[in-house]
């Protein structure tokens, strides 16, 4: 098959896909061999269905049929870079979750960005004694127990966002450490016409309605402050009615059903006192311990013998 019938067969099956199905998840599939995408294949079966390419045909087979289905034409902003496409008709947070469940460890390797932060931690390792000098270099603390370099304290190789750089690269071969794990990203999310972040599938519908309500109150301030009447200043626009309604009642002798309860409060406010509760006798018990808990009286001290006996000798 030449390639230019190739081209025909990639274009035909990418929109047929796109006909059999009204969601698109947009992954990114950076540092990804062939391996994983066919085991990544094989845990969607039945579920969605990857199609990888390159984007100059995605965006071509995407404009041949845009005159026919112009929703199609959200998509073309978002494949940019390294990405394929993963078609399905289901649960986009589910087939989401699917997809990035599956992550291969990788080494670090040098020149690459840290994707994050790698730390070597203290303790015993397999490095012989010749190599304290190139830990030396690195500033890492170390010393020989057993015939082997004991690392002293745990320490921050790499800060995520960072390159590494060859020495660092080759201290994690020489440790048997893979700090980094890859796997499918989803970058982008098309639903039936329209395209977005996919940080929105991690909204809850707690999420939903708290943004709604937010909306709401802020459609009903709007609305009271210009005196423009919409759906969400109504409940407020009633109390507010019914408010002043009571406030007339309050200065005038006019009353109504709704009121009349108010206006009793007003004329005679004693009658809907709420009685204090009496206070309750205390029991035997506690009567018995207040007794205990008294003070003894001090008691008279008695004078002694040798005292004037009530007479003055020389008075």
């Amino acid at each position: 098959m030449s390639a230019k019938e190739k081209k025909l067969v990639y274009f035909d099956r990418l929109v047929a896909l796109f006909e059999a199905h009204t969601k698109v998840l947009v992954v990114k599939i950076d540092n990804l061999g062939a391996a994983h995408l066919s085991k990544v294949r094989k845990q969607l079966r039945g579920t969605a269905t990857i199609l990888m390419g390159k984007n100059t045909q995605m965006r071509k087979a995407i404009r041949d049929n845009q005159a026919r289905n112009p929703k199609w034409a959200a998509l073309l902003p978002a494949i940019i870079g390294n990405v394929g496409l993963v078609f399905t008709n289901g649960d986009l947070a589910s087939v989401r979750d699917s997809l990035v469940a599956l992550r291969v460890p990788a080494a670090a390797k040098a020149g690459m960005v840290a994707p994050q932060a790698v730390l070597v931690s203290k303790g015993q390792t397999t490095l012989e004694p010749t190599k304290t000098s190139f830990l030396q270099a690195l500033n890492i603390a170390s010393k020989i127990n057993k015939g082997t370099i004991e690392i002293l304290n745990d320490v921050s190789l790499v800060k995520a966002g960072d390159k590494v750089g060859p020495s660092e690269a080759q201290l994690l071969q020489m440790l048997d450490i893979r700090p980094f794990t890859y796997g499918l990203e989803v970058v982008s999310v098309y639903d039936d016409g329209a395209c977005f972040e996919a940080k929105v599938l991690n909204l809850k519908d707690a999420d939903l309605l708290k943004a709604f309500g937010q909306g709401v109150a802020q459609v009903a301030a709007l609305s009271l402050a210009t005196g423009q009447a919409t759906v969400a200043a109504f409940p407020h626009v009633v109390l507010n009615g019914y408010k002043n309604l009571l406030a007339v009642v309050a200065a005038t002798d006019y009353v109504f059903k709704q009121a009349a309860k108010l206006k009793e409060m007003l004329k005679n406010p004693d009658a809907f006192k709420v009685a204090a509760p009496a206070p309750t006798a205390p029991k035997a018990e506690e009567k018995k311990d207040d007794k205990k808990k008294e003070p003894e009286k001090p008691k008279k001290e008695e004078k002694p013998e040798s005292e004037d006996m009530g007479f003055d000798l020389f008075g």
